[in-house]
């Protein structure tokens, strides 16, 4: 029995290796997995446009514009996977991928095309008068013959708003050129967030572009960002322990249905429907999947969440006095009874005074100046705010405010606050009968 163990620890250990490498590259990647949502036309227009290239030689451009994280290069890569499992495709069709951080002038780019298209050898020491002659040597360099038989190329150029600043725009000039011309087949793809990107080009460089622009947007409901998360962490058919990848797929459809899950992607979906955003979290939640913790639970992508969007107001609560903490105490329990309704400092002082009378043995009773300073810190850091703007005849005491901390959050920071007296968690945990 002491042989067998080992052997199931690394059979274990071999699956949580491929589990972390197929998932992670999934992740930092961008590949669409399933279904794309709500892109069925862009997809259809993208693959048309490429398959045009790729089958025929025709030459085109096109900008694919959308916010980070709307699945711009998702898309793309979709299509361009689904192009090269059609068997009219040729099987020469090249690839050169651009990326305006890196590749940040026109000699640079021209070096990544030339290493791409492994032409390091034509090219050699020759010496060109332009840039356009040295790219326009490269490309006759791939030519087999006669025109028709070129090699159809593909230009993917991600962060195409940073090719816009290069000097005077000479390799967009080229590109686009070539790509109106009757020459070697080329396709130019740029991949951009700028929606004014066309007002960036020159005017020799706008009047050689096709006006191609298919935008993109995350029009997808919460049901759909729900699949989408199944869809991301789930093992493919493929993978090599298929009992595994079953009881790994379960977990992520036992954890789809889970109610702590839902309130998870739920806030996430709220504050954005970035994509990345999802992977980020679940990358966060992946990194705890060990041999002992061999799969995801709902605690782990709510610790995930929670070093994802660390809440900003809550950590500022850390850092408070203890009198700052009463007085946020004493507005809880102001809005719990008042229904949300505002309140003014004299009532938040009420409220303390009738806290420090029955905890007096335990709670220094502070004179109001410094009840008062104590409030104004918490306005400085705002987290409480006027409803009103401040008039001369209106006293300070008497402005009625507004707690910019929700309950849940008060409860989550008071957990973790140092050296917090018992009586005021208490008092913040306490019912309302006594008030």
């Amino acid at each position: 029995m002491s042989r067998r163990k080992p052997k199931t620890s690394e059979t274990n250990g071999e699956c949580i290796s491929q589990v972390q490498k197929i998932l992670r590259e999934r992740f930092c990647r961008h590949y669409a997995t399933g279904k794309l949502f709500g892109v069925d036309q862009q997809y259809r227009h993208l693959l048309e446009l490429l398959k045009r290239t790729a089958i025929y030689g025709e030459s085109n451009s096109a900008l694919i514009v959308g916010a980070r994280g709307s699945g711009k290069t998702a898309l793309l890569n979709r299509v361009l996977k689904d192009l090269m499992e059609m068997k009219e495709v040729r099987e020469d069709l090249l690839k050169v991928h651009l990326n305006g951080l890196l590749q940040t002038n026109d000699k640079v780019a021209l070096k990544e095309i030339t290493r791409q298209l492994r032409l390091e050898n034509v090219v050699g020491d020759k010496v060109f008068g332009s840039f356009a002659e040295n790219l326009a040597f490269l490309l006759e360099a791939l030519k087999k013959g006669d025109r028709t038989s070129s090699c159809p190329i593909l230009f993917i150029l991600d962060e195409f708003d940073l090719f816009v600043h290069h000097k005077n725009q000479t390799l967009l000039y080229n590109l686009f050129d070539i790509s109106q011309s009757a020459q070697t087949p080329v396709t130019v793809i740029g991949l951009t967030c700028r929606q004014d990107i066309l007002e960036l080009l020159e005017k020799r460089v706008k009047s050689r572009f096709s006006h191609q622009q298919i935008y993109l947007m995350n029009s997808f409901d919460f049901k759909q960002y729900m699949k989408i998360f199944k869809e991301q962490l789930s093992l493919p058919a493929e993978f090599p322990d298929e009992s595994f990848a079953q009881k790994w797929n379960n977990n992520v459809q036992r954890l789809s249905g889970d109610k702590t899950v839902q309130n998870v992607l739920q806030n996430l979906f709220q504050f954005t429907r970035d994509l990345r955003s999802l992977h980020l979290l679940l990358m966060l939640a992946l990194s705890n999947v060990t041999v002992h913790h061999p799969l995801i639970t709902a605690a782990d992508l709510q610790e995930a969440s929670k070093q994802y969007r660390p809440d900003s107001k809550a950590n500022i609560v850390h850092g408070l006095s203890v009198l700052e903490i009463c007085l946020i105490i004493a507005m809880k329990h102001l809005n719990d009874v008042y229904e949300g309704e505002p309140f003014n400092f004299q009532m938040i002082y009420n409220e303390f005074q009738k806290f420090i009378q029955r905890k007096a043995h335990c709670m220094y009773n502070f004179e109001k100046p410094v009840v008062m300073k104590a409030f104004e810190h918490l306005l400085q850091l705002e987290l409480v705010k006027p409803i009103e703007r401040p008039s001369i005849r209106t006293q300070r005491e008497y402005l009625f405010m507004k707690l910019v901390l929700d309950s849940s959050q008060i409860m989550d920071a008071l957990q973790v606050y140092p050296n917090c007296p018992t009586d005021v968690k208490q008092w913040a945990e306490s019912s309302l009968s006594w008030l």
